[in-house]
């Protein structure tokens, strides 16, 4: 399981909790209000037994058509979830699992059916326990809390308020952590256009290939509006996999068990000036870095500060894959699979020193890749009739693709967040206004004895005032403690954030 369907999965079981809560609660007060009904099914024999079956299965009831309900709007919300979230890129189709099937039906089933019986059971209990010769002094009691039931009520509201804070707390890490991500540059130009030819379907050998990239690479090259071009065997942020090799250095002395494993990509000349990737120190490779001369590298930044801590790399050699390649130059630091990633060694190799039949072309130009996607099919035509290119895209379209998932997830637990404030919200206006409509004898006292409405609406504000800060309270130190599980999906934030938490503290609040 990914670490966002884990948090997401998570999310969703804390508004199961929330919404079995708020249920139980309002069970309890709806209970309270039969108290008349119980006695009189005692007095006239029923016993305890038989008065929580009844009340257990009036749960079940109420859950079944609740989650009709829910499997209908579930559905509703799918659909409307694709259409919110259409593809990043034309053409693209995302899947969207989780069809409503019978697996999904008899989940739901197996839920509703736990859920009703562990929250519906408690006010189903404390329904039958009626002392019968208290009962009629308990139907006139009209005091604001200070009964066990009111106690219990209180206790619920308290858990939804605090879990509503984890998720509010939760929603606000995320939505800054995107917001962050997707201001941070990844260290290479993103407005750069990516392409590929489908060389191995069209059954060329290296050879052959070779002559193609290179042909193309040059009449690129001289198109109207191209700045520059590359060829690289992978371009950053997709879906491909770098190479890697067990390297040697000259004066690094590996620690003991440990062997030092650096992945590695094969470009062309002009890939660090069309991706803009400064190099910090020696040069970038040249045309003539080829199989005719001995073999040489470009690391980067964090490779250098690793291998080379206290002198400069460019003139060192290090070994990969049986060969000793010498280092021409230093590019500083971007990332290679997503903005989130640390940085991590890497290093480059010609292209024309180590040449693939399957190669990606990228291309600096002012031109749409719509438009360049017409000028370079009719290249590629006019070098073999047969061959066309598979798909034109701005590398900024490669990275909203890769985050795609991580901004639908941001999406979905702002929804469940939203969610549970709403049910905590009917939680504490059912409490308050139950426990105001039960204590209508001591509110007329007080009037009695000179309280302004005034009075009387601060004291009950009090209360459910009372109810708010202790639920944030126990929120903050439960969500202190539970988001530094979500350490490794933020980007730039920390999991304990007071802007994230204070904006929960002021939304439950208001």
């Amino acid at each position: 399981m990914t670490p966002t369907l884990a948090v997401t999965m998570a999310v969703v079981f804390l508004v199961l909790l929330i919404a079995c809560a708020n249920v139980s609660n309002l069970l309890l007060a709806r209970s309270l209000l039969r108290r008349h009904e119980m006695t009189m099914r005692l007095a006239l024999g029923a016993g305890r037994g038989r008065l929580v079956r009844q009340l257990v299965t009036e749960g079940l009831l109420l859950s079944l058509i609740a989650a009709i309900g829910g499997i209908a709007v579930a559905y509703w919300c799918r659909n409307a979830l694709v259409l919110a979230f259409p593809p990043p890129l034309p053409g693209t189709v995302i899947d969207f699992p989780g069809q409503i099937d019978w697996r999904v039906l008899a989940a739901s089933a197996g839920i509703c059916m736990a859920s009703t019986l562990l929250f519906a059971l408690v006010p189903a209990i404390r329904s039958s326990d009626v002392d019968l010769s208290n009962a009629l002094k308990a139907e006139a009691g009209g005091v604001l809390g200070g009964s066990s039931r009111s106690r219990l009520r209180s206790l619920l509201v308290l858990v939804q308020v605090s879990l509503s804070f984890i998720l509010l707390a939760g929603t606000g890490l995320l939505l800054q952590s995107l917001i962050k991500m997707r201001n941070a540059s990844p260290g290479f130009n993103t407005n750069v256009v990516s392409s590929v030819v489908d060389l191995f379907s069209a059954g060329y050998k290296l050879d052959r290939a070779k002559i193609f990239h290179t042909q193309l690479l040059d009449r690129v090259r001289t198109l109207p509006g191209v700045e520059s071009a590359a060829l690289t065997r992978v371009i950053p942020f997709s879906y491909n996999v770098f190479s890697s090799a067990p390297i040697e250095v000259d004066g690094y002395q590996a620690p003991p068990n440990e062997q030092p494993t650096v992945e590695y990509i094969e470009v062309t000349e002009d890939y660090f000036t069309t991706l803009g990737i400064p190099i910090v120190s020696g040069r970038e490779f040249m045309r003539t870095d080829d199989e005719n001369v001995p073999p040489v590298a470009i690391i980067n930044e964090t490779m250098a500060a690793k291998y080379w801590p206290e002198k400069n790399p460019v003139g060192q050699r290090l070994k990969a894959k049986d060969r000793w390649l010498q280092i021409v130059g230093i590019a500083k630091h971007s990332n290679y699979h997503s903005k989130t990633e640390t940085p991590i060694p890497f290093f480059y190799v010609p292209l024309r020193q180590n040449f693939r039949v399957q190669n990606s072309l990228l291309i600096r130009t002012r031109e749409t890749p719509g438009a360049m996607m017409t000028t370079l099919a009719r290249e590629v035509h006019a070098l073999d009739p047969n061959l066309a290119p598979l798909i034109t895209e701005r590398l900024q379209d490669q990275i909203d693709l890769i985050s795609y998932s991580q901004r639908l997830a941001v999406t979905l637990v702002a929804l469940f967040g939203g969610m549970a404030l709403f049910l905590a919200a009917i939680g504490l206006y059912a409490v308050v206004s139950y426990t105001v409509s039960q204590g209508t004898r001591e509110l007329g006292l007080r009037m009695a004895l000179g309280a302004g409405t005034k009075d009387l609406m601060r004291l009950v504000m009090s209360r459910g005032l009372l109810l708010t800060a202790s639920g944030v309270a126990i929120g903050v130190l439960a969500a202190f403690m539970l988001t530094r599980l979500m350490s490794n999906m933020l980007y730039k934030i920390s999991p304990h954030d007071p802007l994230a938490f204070g904006s929960a503290i002021a939304v439950i609040t208001i």
